[in-house]
Parts: C-alpha cells; sequence; structure tokens
C-alpha cells in the first residue's frame, strides 16, 4: 500500500483556542507516530484566525522531540518570507538535533494577506514581482558553497555546518511547482485540497520530466487531499459539515475558526451556498473507510502518487484523531508496523 502522511494547519475552532490548538498538533503527531504515519508536516500562515502555528519550524522541533519514528517537516515554510540563509541555519540545526527525520517543504505563496506579506517581509530586501527562484537557488548554495569567487557570502557559513539540508520538497497547486522540482530534482507535493489544476497532470508531469539530482536521485511525488472519515457514511457526513461551512465562509473571505457541528447544521444555507459546498466536495473525501478509499484509491493510481498526505479538520479532536485511526487502517499501517 501507498505510504500515509498527515499535513497538519493547527486549526482553531470556536471550541478551541490557538494554544490548544497547538497542543492538540502535538498530541495527534503521537497518534500518528505510534499508527505508523510517514511524516507529519506542519503549515505556514499568518493573521488568520484559523489556523494557530505561523513558524512551522518551531512546531518540527517540539513534535520531533516526542516522537521516535514519524519524519517531521514543513507542509511548508513560505520562501518569500524569509530570508534563505535564516531558512538553512534553522533547518540544518533541526537536521543535526534529529537526524534523517527532518523534511524541508517549500512553499510560492506568502500564506497570508497582502498587509501581513509587507510586515514580514519590509525590513528585507523586497523585489517586485515573483523572486522565488532566486530564493530557491541561494537556499541551496548555503548547501553546495558553490557562490561564485568574490561573492561576500563565500565568508559566511550556515550552522551547524556539519548538518546537511533535509530533503527538500517544493510544494505547490499548478504546474508551475512540478515543472520546478522535475528540472531541479528534488521531491513534489501537491495540493489537491485547494487546487484548480488537475492532481494526475501536475503529478505525471513531474515524474515524467524528472532529472536526477545531487538532491534526489528518483522523483517522490506526494499526494496531498482533504478527509473525513468516521466509522459511518453518515457520521462522516456530519463530522465533515464543519469544515463545509468553514470552506463556504472563507470563499467569502471569513477565515474564521472551524465552527462547531451544531453550528453548521444550524446555519441558513441559500440554494447557491449549497450548490459551492457540492463543487467544494469535489476537493474533500468524506465517507467511512470503505467509501473513502474507494474514492481516493483511483486518483492514487493515476497519479502513480509515491505518497499520500492527508488534512482532517474536525470540530472535536477526538474525531480527528479516530480519523486518522480509520485511514491508518484501511492503509494497512499496522500490518506493515507488524511485518
Amino acid at each position: 500500500m501507498t505510504p500515509l502522511s498527515i499535513l497538519d494547519l493547527s486549526v482553531v475552532t470556536t471550541g478551541t483556542k490557538p494554544a490548544a490548538a497547538l497542543r492538540n498538533s502535538i498530541d495527534l503527531a503521537k497518534h500518528a507516530d505510534k499508527l505508523g504515519y510517514a511524516r507529519y508536516w506542519l503549515a505556514e500562515h499568518h493573521s488568520l484566525s484559523s489556523v494557530a502555528s505561523p513558524a512551522p519550524d518551531i512546531m518540527i522541533g517540539q513534535i520531533a522531540a516526542v516522537t521516535s519514528q514519524i519524519r517531521v517537516g514543513s507542509g511548508g515554510v513560505m520562501l518569500p518570507n524569509h530570508a534563505p540563509l535564516v531558512i538553512a541555519e534553522r533547518f540544518k540545526m533541526l537536521e543535526a538535533l534529529f537526524p534523517g527525520r527532518i523534511d524541508l517543504g517549500l512553499g510560492r505563496a506568502p500564506g497570508t494577506d497582502q498587509a501581513t506579506a509587507h510586515a514580514l517581509r519590509r525590513r528585507l530586501d523586497v523585489r517586485e514581482g515573483d523572486d522565488f527562484l532566486e530564493r530557491l537557488q541561494e537556499l541551496t548554495l548555503w548547501e553546495t558553497r558553490e557562490f561564485p569567487p568574490g561573492h561576500p557570502y563565500n565568508n559566511v557559513v550556515a550552522m551547524p555546518d556539519d548538518a546537511p539540508l533535509p530533503p527538500i520538497f517544493l510544494l505547490g497547486s499548478s504546474d508551475y511547482s512540478s515543472e520546478l522540482a522535475a528540472q531541479v530534482g528534488m521531491g513534489f507535493a501537491f495540493a489537491h485540497h485547494f487546487a484548480s489544476y488537475d492532481a494526475i497532470a501536475a503529478l505525471t508531469g513531474y515524474r515524467r520530466a524528472f532529472q536526477p539530482s545531487r538532491w534526489r536521485r528518483a522523483p517522490h511525488a506526494i499526494l496531498a487531499v482533504a478527509a473525513v472519515v468516521a466509522e459511518t457514511d453518515a457520521e462522516a457526513e456530519r463530522q465533515a459539515s464543519s469544515m463545509d461551512l468553514n470552506r463556504l465562509l472563507r470563499s467569502r473571505g471569513q477565515y474564521l475558526p472551524l465552527p462547531s457541528i451544531e453550528e453548521a447544521l444550524a446555519y441558513p444555507y441559500s440554494e447557491r451556498d449549497r450548490a459551492l459546498i457540492a463543487r467544494d466536495r469535489e476537493k474533500l473525501f468524506v465517507g467511512s473507510a470503505a467509501t473513502v478509499m474507494a474514492a481516493l484509491q483511483p486518483m492514487i493510481e493515476a497519479s502513480h502518487a509515491d505518497e499520500v498526505m492527508v488534512i482532517t479538520a474536525t470540530f472535536d479532536h477526538e474525531a480527528r484523531k479516530r480519523s486518522y485511526s480509520l485511514l491508518a487502517e484501511a492503509f494497512g499501517l499496522g500490518n506493515r508496523a507488524a511485518a
């Protein structure tokens, strides 16, 4: 079976404050480690009342310290928000502390609105347009030490210098990052849960165009999806109602904490609202484990994904843990651990 991983946004709910959401992430990671999940990635978002964690590198250290097997990484660090040297230092440090268990996922978007993005970067060298490729090149140069002769950075060392950068994955929701990841020979994770671009085209295109590099000898494609799993289809639908309303409100620019099931069921939906929710359900897998696997497996096979990464947001933390437990059983994680 395909390896299974988790993407976590440390979701804030109307009943869970941000500090509690961060502690829930640590609890969920320990649960995933016992279940046999391959990776646990943390996202970077800023100034959003629905997401508690703006600093995945801090959460990575906390989670790696209380787990033993699972890889822990960023899904991702938003490269435009940070000086490449800072990212190199922090992730080399994490790799030194937890060797062989850290991943560095990189995104192109700011993970926030324009005003917050400006506040994050106002003391950096702000460039017009998209400078992601330039920043990516500089980040890799801190590892290869191949700055041109006479370059001032030749006298700067990213410490700790005896720890390598962790494996790098480029994150994307279009063909841009898939093509770039293939060209530079890095891993690639596709965000099906909010993408308008076709996941199968992105992942197969990446694999077809992949060029081996010092970063990775063979392609590694991750399919990231949103899912809510419960013992029955009816209970999964009930749990997913919170995500349905949350996504509807986000489409209106309202990035609010995840509502309760009761709030979601009592909401006065219009016919247009219900149509939008039905459309968004194309990016959300809901049901029993058997129902979700029946819908998800064809996409895994068609995209030739090497790994599936799942984001689950439910109002109740125990329901989220149960969803991941049921998925782990469906993917045969317990069988692999026993073997």
